[in-house]
């Protein structure tokens, strides 16, 4: 069974991971923990988590599969796979 561990060593994770790099999610992520910022780091974690999810579903991965590696509850999961209007 494919499992979460494998997905991160597809070159797709890694691409994927390293464009939220880019994109400044790691700076913000270093930067909130340095300064002692908890929550805003938990903010900034949990959206880089829903973020990739239409991702992960792309690449067929499950529902089940996604909460389970992200540590989300699958109601979560579901409402952030729904396209956005």
């Amino acid at each position: 069974m494919f499992e979460l561990n494998d997905l991160r060593q597809t070159r797709f994770f890694q691409d994927v991971f390293e464009e939220g790099k880019k994109e400044g999610k790691q700076e913000v992520f270093e930067e909130a923990k340095q300064e002692g910022k908890q929550e805003v780091f938990e903010e900034a974690k949990q959206e880089a988590k829903l973020e990739v999810i239409p991702q992960l579903l792309a690449f067929g991965l499950s529902i089940e599969q996604i909460a389970q590696g992200l540590g989300l509850d699958e109601q979560v999961v579901r409402q952030a796979a729904q396209p956005k209007s």
